[in-house]
């Protein structure tokens, strides 16, 4: 028996690849010039998809199917061979005989390379070692693989290869292809979830005249109709909340993000968020939507709630901590805020051998250093940090019991912000003065801070009622849910470098 992969063989050198590409392309000109153009194929009917051949076994045993694939391996015994074929649901095994299909068809099979895309109509059967098969009567060649794949028992592992061709990742990787239908499912039974509590699913522009929602740097480009410059999209925060204002009580949108920074393992150009809002509740209604959604994901995509990310255990359950960011603070660096005022929090802080940033050493401003320096990566399990300082939250509503805050909380997961939400600020005046500190910092060289939007102040003075919203990145959600070590693992196309370039 020709086996065509070894398990043992080393990894194929540029010119075999390159010799195999040849040999290829060869076959594909003779089967051109034999009138049997495989890119002429245009449609293949079938009934069935591999694992329903599985499933459903006792059933279809001795039935005729239809089945179409791409070829991933060959095995050759003379007179008779095994393939598998593999499909979007999974792989199944074909049994090829020469006297079941013709003498010039099994010539053509022999011939055929692993990648090519087949369809086949054959007998469901088990064979004697038990695995369940189909005995292929006819075979046709749908498309031909004119680059050799990986060699099967190493795979593609290069991870900037695996990024940059996603499409031979998905082909030889089958783990891959379940993390990316497993992201499809969550966004699905978000909607579901969504949906089922009367949320209204809207769209808002991906190009605006001002960034706004969210401290990030924007992407610039030009509209040229109207010969203005123009921002994506770096939240759908004040679109929506405009749309409470309007008497759409209850909008959520799940949409493209973009945001000209950094990128490393958890952050990419562009992503995925769900915003939400809800007109007469809070950011402890917030809390609890969060709570149940993400718990209804688990169970719905997953069965359960507890997962392992990273090696870490993490539970789901329901019963998330809930802890002020002033108690954290102290719990985990020692700096009581709640007792100390601007001037004793800067000693405390620069004791702590904390660096802080010009323009940004008040109170609120020290409180929300000393969180990202001594907390965020302690909280592995689920965890609400609630009521930020002002200074960081220039869309929150005020706390009433304390000015210096406000009713907003971030979720933490792994030391990783999850979601952001708010008691969302309504008051117009309050929300011009929040706008106006925003543009100071601007002037000042920070290009992440917000620009004055006049347009949602405007908004504002029409009135809007009290109402929650929370943000949450889903491409995060799918990295837990998928024990996904990198953005780039769950995203089909992350953005990457251009080869060559300097």
């Amino acid at each position: 028996m020709a086996v065509e992969q070894n398990p043992q063989a080393a990894e194929p050198t540029a010119e075999e690849l390159h010799e195999l590409a040849r040999i290829r392309r060869e076959k594909l000109a003779e089967l051109q010039q034999a009138g049997a153009d495989p890119f002429q194929q245009v449609r293949f009917e079938r009934t069935h998809h591999t694992n329903e051949i599985h499933e459903n076994f006792d059933a279809l045993e001795g039935q005729t199917v239809r089945l179409a694939g791409r070829m991933m391996s060959k095995r050759i015994m003379g007179k008779a061979s095994f393939s598998d074929l593999s499909d979007r649901r999974g792989r199944l095994q074909l049994y090829i005989k020469r006297d079941n299909i013709g003498e010039e068809e099994y010539k053509g099979y022999k011939k055929l390379d692993i990648g090519d895309l087949i369809g086949v109509s054959g007998e469901v059967f088990r064979t004697q070692k038990g695995e369940i098969s189909v005995a292929v009567q006819e075979l046709t060649l749908l498309s031909k693989n004119l680059l050799p794949l990986p060699e099967k028992w190493h795979g593609l592992k290069d991870t900037d290869m695996r990024y940059r061709q996603r499409y031979v990742d998905l082909i030889v990787n089958p783990e891959v292809r379940d993390t990316f239908e497993k992201r499809s499912a969550i966004v699905r039974e978000i909607r579901r979830f969504m949906d089922g509590r009367g949320f209204m699913e809207v769209e808002t522009p991906c190009l605006n005249t001002i960034p706004g929602g969210a401290a990030a740097r924007p992407f610039i480009t030009h509209h040229n109709a109207l010969d203005i410059d123009m921002y994506m999209r770096i939240a759908t925060e004040l679109h929506l909340k405009r749309l409470i204002v309007g008497g759409l009580e209850q909008v959520y949108e799940i949409g493209r993000i973009f945001r000209n920074e950094g990128m490393d393992t958890k952050h990419n150009p562009e992503f995925t968020t769900i915003e939400l809002y809800q007109a007469y509740t809070d950011y402890n209604g917030m809390m609890d939507i969060t709570e149940d959604m993400i718990v209804h994901v688990c169970n719905a995509v997953l069965g359960k709630t507890k997962v392992t990310y990273q090696g870490a255990e993490i539970d789901f359950a329901k019963g998330w901590k809930r802890q002020t960011m002033a108690d954290a603070v102290k719990e985990y660096a020692g700096i009581d805020f709640m007792n100390i005022n601007g001037e004793e929090a800067l000693r405390q802080v620069k004791a702590k051998g904390v660096e802080t940033e010009k323009g940004k050493e008040s109170w609120g401003d020290l409180l929300a250093l000393c969180f990202e320096e001594f907390v965020e990566e302690k909280l592995t399990q689920p965890t609400f940090i609630i009521d930020y300082p002002v200074e960081v939250s220039p869309l929150a509503k005020r706390m009433a019991s304390d000015p210096r805050l406000t009713e907003r909380f971030e979720l933490f997961v792994f030391g990783r912000e999850l979601a952001n939400a708010f008691s969302e600020l309504n008051d117009p005046i309050d929300q011009r003065g929040r706008f106006e500190r925003q543009v100071a910092l601007r002037a000042a060289g920070d290009d992440e801070a917000n620009m004055m939007d006049d347009d949602f102040v405007t908004a504002l003075e029409y009135g809007m009622p009290p109402t929650g919203g929370m943000g949450m990145g889903i491409d995060r959600l799918v990295m837990f849910l998928t024990d996904s070590a990198s953005i780039r693992d769950v995203l089909l196309f992350p953005t990457m470098k251009p080869l060559g370039a300097d």
